[in-house]
């Protein structure tokens, strides 16, 4: 019905935004990665893209400051037993690359980290959305690479190198077999483009 608003921005609350669209005020129910990027814009006029969600006892009106966090929200709340609320807790603790680096590397721990998630819910958003995150969400090498990097720190290990390869769609056996034989004093990025220049040659 809504896909985004447009307006003013008049007050924001923990995990709430309000914005004035020609007079009528929008409550929003946002992540903090999006209240973070609604404090970058200008507040005269921020856009946010929409998600209406009817229940029995509410309506709510849910913003995104990206299309990609609106998409990661719209599989979230696809896997059995996880609803807006904890769609919003999640995106909130991970920005939408770390959260599909998360899924497609199958970081359990990562995604229970989140308030209102457990062990087996984060398995279960593993077991369903992973190939549908690595389509969704297809990065480039480099940003593979900086993520991985950013979540365990510079080190050339091969299994920063694994993860970084399954962010871009690979299975665990497929990226360990692309890595056999590459140098163990290379840098991550380096490991990483080797193993994709052998994955080319075999497809």
């Amino acid at each position: 019905m809504f896909y985004y608003v447009r307006g003013e921005l008049v007050l924001t609350e923990p995990g709430v935004a309000i914005v004035d669209c020609c007079g009528v005020g929008y409550k929003l129910i946002v992540s903090d990665n999006t209240l973070g990027s609604l404090a970058a814009m200008n507040k005269n006029e921020v856009l946010l893209y929409t998600y209406l969600y009817i229940r029995e006892d509410a309506v709510d009106l849910i913003g995104f400051a990206t299309k990609e966090e609106m998409s990661a929200f719209k599989m979230l709340i696809t896997v059995s037993g996880i609803g807006p609320k904890v769609a919003i807790s999640i995106l909130s603790l991970l920005s939408v690359e770390k959260f599909a680096l998360a899924v497609s590397s199958q970081d359990i721990k990562t995604i229970s980290k989140a308030s209102g998630v457990g062990k087996k819910s984060a398995e279960r958003i593993v077991l369903e959305l992973r190939e549908k995150v690595a389509k969704a969400f297809a990065v480039t090498g480099a940003s593979a690479v900086e993520t991985v990097e950013e979540e365990a720190g510079f080190g050339g290990a091969y299994e920063e190198a694994e993860k970084a390869l399954m962010v871009l769609g690979y299975t665990k056996a497929e990226a360990q077999a692309a890595l056999k034989g590459v140098s163990p004093t290379a840098t991550l990025e380096e490991m990483v483009s080797s193993a994709l220049k052998k994955m080319a040659l075999r497809f």
